[in-house]
């Protein structure tokens, strides 16, 4: 049997006589990743996607949240150069920008305005779009990998000790099995893992959530003239003002854009309105600076793309009493973040890092392999679940356990060190390590960071945003005459 590839034309069968073989669920960015994962390990991979996708960077059915801002971490690039060495190259020679931070970034943290060190970590900027569709095209080319699309995955195939395929079905309604000795589970917010585990029988999965109410809305700009090397201008709430948190974010991407979302938690929430757009970036944040640089250029999109599904939710699958061999779970299907933090990415790509780390000391059908990949994957999910719920469930209206015993200490030790952090350069390292999912939490308490966060900024803090000049003239709609100064306000 075969199936159409993502241009159309016939490919290799599903399954042969022998061989290894490992099917993904999904055909997003974490399902292509744990392809990419897979390879050299499974003699055949089959990628298994509801949707058609795209035959470049274009919007995928099933992803809208794709349309607002995303931001990819040096933490998470290092996880996805582990699994596709290049792929920084790659995405960049497409349109994407690598920023330095804090060099390239313009940002009021909840403690104030960050001062542009040189460079400590980084990030990718582009759009969604352009993003995933520079991995899928890598991923696909590897003859391992085949893609199913127009085809769901209705359940597993196995039993309570080991699962060893999985059903689906084609948009006509056929029905086939695919055999497999590993299954991964990429589909996503929308992974129905539990209850295809329940039907093997393995129950007692632990879930939670935590859900600030955030709303998301975007709007794409032309960037002005002479702005190719613009920083990410962004400006964050203080999530212990006790008031709804309103954020703003503007991103350069590919083809001389800029990509603006705003977003505001239960009671401060952003509007579709596109006469809004601009008068919330002004007036609702903690500082006007989006505001005013949007009020100097066009928008190219005349509506506003909203969107509500922000909450944060994670499934402990690690600490399922019972678990398959055979079956694991990977990116949003474990856990999902309020995107405002950035983390999703970053985290999928570390847990699928864990993925190919053990593969390189297991067999893909060894007993026990699945249990070790669940726990190593749910390492990285600690650490951005930590981060994102401590500060969503403060803001008003959060639903959602209550913080745990010690985190008001806890959260008044990180005020203390993001305040520290405007003014001493150690400590801005400390801080957006963390951030950037490149050190653990555990640094923030090395005792030379302690030290630091005790004698606070030692600067004075800086009271206007740190352009450039040449960054002046162009948020000013003047453009600039000749390369920036270095010189900073």
């Amino acid at each position: 049997m075969t199936h159409p590839s993502p241009t159309g034309s016939p490919v290799a069968p599903l399954r042969s006589v022998r061989g290894r073989r490992a099917v993904v669920i999904g055909g997003g960015l974490a399902g292509m990743l744990a392809a990419a994962a897979l390879d050299g390990f499974a003699d055949e991979i089959t990628v298994v996607e509801r949707d058609l996708l795209p035959d470049g960077p274009l919007p995928r059915k099933s992803l809208p949240q794709a349309r607002h801002a995303h931001l990819l971490w040096s933490g998470g690039v290092r996880a996805f150069e582990q699994l596709l060495p290049g792929i920084t190259r790659a995405w960049l020679a497409a349109g994407a920008r690598r920023i330095p931070l804090p060099t390239g970034l313009v940002s009021l943290s909840s403690q104030g305005w960050l001062r542009r060190w040189p460079e400590m970590q980084y990030m990718i900027s582009c759009s969604r779009d352009l993003l995933d569709w520079v991995v899928r095209e890598r991923v696909l080319r590897a003859p391992a990998v085949t893609l199913l699309q127009g085809h769901t995955v209705r359940g597993l195939e196995g039993t309570a000790a080991r699962v060893t395929g999985v059903r689906v079905s084609a948009e006509d309604g056929r029905e086939l099995t695919l055999d497999a000795e590993l299954v991964v589970d990429a589909a996503g917010r929308g992974s129905r893992a539990t209850g295809w585990l329940g039907e093997l029988g393995i129950d007692g999965v632990e879930e939670g959530q935590v859900d600030s109410g955030l709303v998301y809305a975007t709007r794409v700009y032309r960037a002005p003239h002479g702005s190719e090397d613009f920083p990410v201008v962004n400006v964050q709430s203080d999530p212990g003002d006790r008031v709804p948190g309103r954020t703003a974010t503007l991103n350069p991407i590919e083809n001389g854009r800029w990509l603006v979302t705003l977003s505001g938690t239960r009671g401060g929430e952003p509007s579709a309105d596109p006469a809004r757009f601009e008068s919330f970036a002004r007036s609702e944040l903690r500082h006007p600076v989006i505001g005013e640089l949007i009020s100097r250029t066009e928008p190219l999109t005349p509506e506003v793309h909203l969107s509500r599904s922000t909450v944060n939710r994670r499934r402990w699958f690690e600490k399922a009493p019972e678990w398959p061999d055979g079956f694991i779970a990977v990116g949003d299907a474990v856990a999902t973040y309020n995107p405002v933090y950035g983390q999703g990415m970053s985290v999928a790509a570390q847990g699928l890092a864990e993925l190919r780390g053990t593969l390189r000391r297991h067999r893909l059908d060894e007993p026990g392999l699945a249990r070790l990949v669940q726990q190593a994957v749910a390492r990285p999910v600690g650490l951005a679940w930590d981060l994102a719920t401590s500060l969503d469930i403060l803001y008003p209206g959060a639903v959602g356990p209550p913080p745990r015993p010690g985190g008001g200490l806890m959260k008044r030790y990180v005020d203390r060190l993001a305040y520290a952090a405007t003014g001493r350069a150690q400590l801005t390292r400390a801080f957006i390590g963390v951030i950037t999912l490149s050190q653990p939490l555990s640094s923030w308490l090395h005792p030379d960071v302690m030290v630091g966060v005790l004698r606070g900024p030692g600067r004075a803090p800086l009271t206007a945003p740190p352009f450039t000049a040449g960054e002046r003239e162009i948020a000013a709609g003047r453009g600039r005459s000749g390369p920036p100064t270095n010189k900073v306000m």
